[in-house]
């Protein structure tokens, strides 16, 4: 089944204005089929160039503008999947778009740190930046309502990565455990020859197991045996190719709140649960409520990045352990999240709103979250 990726309006409405356009996202969140379909129905003449083919990379590495208007030819867009893998690919860019400004070029990258290092000085000022995520509820459900319920019951279980999300059950769980293992990893143990894959997957299992909990990276180097420098490196890495993020603490008054530690969740929560090999029914799990706040704040995140509003996110807790799950705080204002699987109908602790007055507070729970959940933007 095909699904209407959200970012393909956003892109195409940002096409042929002088600029190239980069779009990241991790390894099997569609990057290839959506810039294939941006390719098909522009209505202009385009050509796809995969950085895996060794000749693509090799008739645009350390070529002058001349070389590669030869090879790239008349095409009006051009689509340069998996493009860190060309040499010196920020100059090849900058020398398309400075000599012929009128081409449009997408390229495409599954790891910000690899494309990004190498294009952010030359292409400064001349590209848009784009990340694609998997599957988004919105894109799933489209306009079907009555699906809602049982597609985020298995969005908590299996993710939604596109390829994954129509298989069986039994599929899907074999395919997400295959890519557990290395594959969604290829960029990060390539990158300054990270061999350590054990302790990658140790890493990643132990983050899994404290996912909704306040992660401390000291304790996770004593629990691992390895030194804090390679657990900050690993996180920074295992962030950069779009399979974790971090939550920082809002701490604005050091004598009331808790500002040290942050929080950590999955970008897909299939990958998550096939690193704990559990694909049990949400009755069944004692980690439903982890598994129901990660979900939120991807959503969350999706939402937002979807409406190009770029809000700061943080949890709060203050030292009499009263806490937040999520604050987005942009231009000043804040909207405020408490995410309960049950409706337990819980209040904003009193200590956050005498501290951040201008807030608006929402629970979202697994009944109300069509009308809660999707209903609130932050805007300036």
């Amino acid at each position: 089944m095909h699904y209407q990726r959200t970012l393909k309006k956003i892109i195409e409405s940002h096409l042929y204005k002088g600029r190239i356009i980069v779009l990241y996202g991790a390894r099997q969140v569609g990057k290839t089929t959506l810039s294939k379909e941006i390719l098909e129905t522009s209505g202009k003449k385009g050509i796809y160039l995969s950085g895996d083919n060794p000749s693509v990379v090799a008739n645009l590495s350390n070529r002058n503008a001349k070389e590669l208007k030869s090879y790239i030819g008349d095409f009006e867009i051009v689509v340069l999947d998996e493009a860190q893998r060309i040499e010196n690919i920020g100059l090849t860019l900058k020398l398309l778009i400075d000599n012929y400004p009128e081409m449009q070029v997408i390229a495409t990258g599954s790891s910000s740190f690899d494309l990004a290092n190498k294009i952010s000085e030359p292409l400064t000022g001349r590209s848009w930046v784009f990340h694609l995520q998997p599957l988004s509820f919105l894109e799933i459900i489209g306009s079907d309502r009555t699906i809602a319920h049982q597609t985020m019951e298995r969005m908590l279980i299996f993710g939604s990565y596109p390829g994954i999300w129509n298989m069986s059950d039994s599929d899907a769980e074999s395919s997400l455990t295959e890519l557990s293992s290395n594959y969604l990893f290829k960029d990060l143990l390539e990158y300054e020859t990270l061999k350590k894959s054990p302790l990658l997957t140790k890493l990643l299992q132990a983050l899994a197991l404290q996912l909704g909990h306040e992660v401390s990276l000291r304790e996770l180097s004593n629990l691992l045996e390895v030194d804090l420098k390679t657990i900050e490196r690993y996180i920074f890495l295992l962030e950069q190719t779009f399979v974790i993020y971090r939550l920082p603490a809002l701490k604005r008054n050091p004598r009331n709140e808790v500002g040290k530690l942050r929080k950590i969740y999955f970008t897909d929560l299939g990958l998550r649960n096939a690193l704990i090999r559990n694909f049990n029914e949400h009755d069944l799990r004692n980690d439903i409520g982890a598994l129901w706040e990660n979900f939120c704040i991807n959503e969350r995140v999706k939402i937002n990045d979807y409406a190009e509003y770029r809000p700061n996110y943080y949890f709060w807790r203050s030292y009499s352990q009263q806490e937040v799950d999520l604050v987005e705080e942009y231009g000043g204002r804040m909207n405020v999240f408490e995410f309960k699987w049950k409706d337990k109908k819980v209040k904003l602790p009193s200590e956050f709103n005498r501290l951040y007055p201008d807030n608006h507070f929402v629970e979202v729970n697994s009944n109300n979250f069509m009308d809660t959940l999707y209903a609130h933007e932050v805007k300036a």
